[in-house]
């Protein structure tokens, strides 16, 4: 009986240990954890159940604030003022599908925390406090976006090359983030559901429909691209006449069955400054074979392509913009040729051309693109001001300056001389058309540019798919730009 009564006591001391054990490694070992966790009841009503700090735009316009109600689980509920304006920069803070966006982005800001300790008093009370996000967006600019583009699928993306600041960033099909805010779950499941089912005549639902996710063959603004790997990477062909072709002879690059053609048939060849303005297909395509697929990939990466760009919204693999991507390149020269003007084996985000131009309007250096401007705590106090930060040297000085003087020359007797641009702006640009489609009976007509080209405060891509085979970049993408960049000059 004894030997019975001294195991039950070891087995009673075991399991006292075990129980300590846990205790332990719940309470002190995991606890950050835990109190983290997101599905940790007090975490989720410290989400939803208190105010949220304000997102405003670069001109002081609310975006998103939290107003007490009396209807739902919880007492606050998220409002977007603005609507489908901002709906694609601010995200929405959802109880059913999460947070996106800025909401998501600055989530650790915009919640409820623990305010700094400055005085004997705050160590007494642990007082909370929410920041406000001050965007680099402009309400104007974006109005001027929404406004452009009224009816019309596509996208505009506007930024300071200077600093890589988002000033307007804008695409349609677009979403309102106040239903999928609004504290029922059944308003919230209706809305997603309208917003993620595809639209008759779309590529994207409205809801992934971004400018800096969506991916399009970015046609002939591709070739600054080219001719930019030409200067850097094989500057003995810059001033080497490529041979006129209307269009490329079948099997000219060995055992192919495609024929590429200049865009209305004329033929076209000569050196890249013969070239670049009237935006030569089959010279272009022959010079980037030339360069060469390694060299060529080499000066695309150094512009953003092939990797994820570091702007400050959550990710996605759809915002890769690629070159000579493994789906499509199977090495042969003619896919390199038909990539090298901006088709087969390339697609960009509508953020990726932006940033080539501005690449060419900065000297040289792609600027990591941002839309947060500065964070700022309850007593307006300075929490946080992005800091300019190059991402890529895409080219030198020299040759940024010979780009950005072929890119005026598209603008004064080029494919976008007919676009009207006053002399007064100094505008550089390049446009694109790619044809896309069964048949290639649409195209995505393309727009890149920057001004002033002498002192650029600037730079644009405005992509628009969908459009009928017979209209250009210039016919379609060119007042768009044309309407932006005078919104930006009248502002500044």
């Amino acid at each position: 009986m004894a030997g019975r009564i001294r195991w039950l006591g070891i087995a009673m001391v075991a399991c006292f240990l075990a129980l300590f054990l846990q205790l332990n490694n719940v309470q002190v070992n995991n606890a950050h954890k835990y109190a983290n966790d997101p599905y940790n009841p007090s975490v989720v009503a410290a989400r939803y159940d208190q105010p949220r700090g304000i997102i405003q735009s670069a001109d002081g316009v609310v975006l998103a604030q939290s107003v007490q109600t009396h209807k739902g689980a919880y007492k606050y509920v998220r409002q977007y003022p603005l609507g489908s304006l901002f709906g694609q920069i601010t995200g929405y803070l959802s109880f059913t599908y999460g947070a996106t966006g800025v909401e998501d982005t600055y989530d650790s800001y915009l919640a409820q925390h623990n305010r700094p300790v400055k005085t004997i008093g705050d160590l007494l009370t642990t007082p909370t406090e929410t920041d406000t996000i001050t965007l680099t967006l402009s309400s104007a600019l974006q109005k001027s976006a929404q406004s452009a583009l009224a009816g019309r699928d596509g996208a505009i993306v506007v930024l300071d090359p200077s600093t890589g600041a988002i000033l307007a960033m804008y695409s349609n099909p677009t979403y309102d983030p106040n239903p999928l805010a609004a504290n029922d779950t059944a308003t919230e499941a209706a809305s997603f559901k309208a917003d993620n089912t595809d639209e008759p005549g779309t590529t994207f639902p409205p809801a992934a429909s971004l400018a800096y996710q969506d991916i399009f063959q970015p046609g002939s603004t591709f070739k600054v691209v080219t001719a930019t790997a030409t200067y850097e990477y094989a500057p003995k062909l810059v001033d080497t006449p490529m041979p006129y072709f209307s269009c490329i002879p079948y099997n000219y690059f060995g055992g192919n069955s495609r024929q590429l053609c200049n865009d209305g048939g004329s033929p076209c060849g000569g050196t890249i400054a013969q070239m670049l303005p009237p935006s030569c297909d089959p010279g272009f395509a022959l010079l980037g074979t030339k360069v060469g697929a390694l060299s060529m990939q080499a000066e695309a990466q150094s512009f953003g392509f092939n990797q994820q760009p570091p702007i400050d919204l959550p990710h996605s693999p759809f915002e890769v913009s690629q070159f000579l991507h493994a789906a499509c390149w199977s090495g042969a020269p003619i896919f390199l040729a038909y990539s090298s003007i901006g088709q087969d084996c390339t697609i960009a985000t509508p953020l990726q051309m932006a940033l080539v131009a501005a690449g060419i309007a900065n000297g040289g250096v792609v600027m990591t693109p941002h839309v947060m401007y500065e964070i700022r705590d309850s007593q307006n106090n300075l929490v946080e001001r992005y800091q300019p930060t190059a991402w890529h040297r895409a080219a030198s000085q020299a040759t940024a300056s010979a780009l950005t003087k072929l890119m005026e020359q598209v603008v004064t007797g080029g494919t976008a001389s007919g676009d009207g641009f006053p002399a007064s702006w100094d505008v550089a640009a390049k446009t694109g058309t790619a044809q896309t489609g069964v048949g290639n009976t649409l195209t995505t007509d393309w727009m890149i540019a920057f001004a002033p080209a002498t002192q650029p405060t600037v730079a644009i891509a405005v992509a628009m798919p969908h459009q009928p085979v017979d209209l250009t970049g210039a016919l379609v993408a060119g007042p768009i730009v044309k309407k932006m960049i005078q919104a930006v000059l009248a502002g500044q």
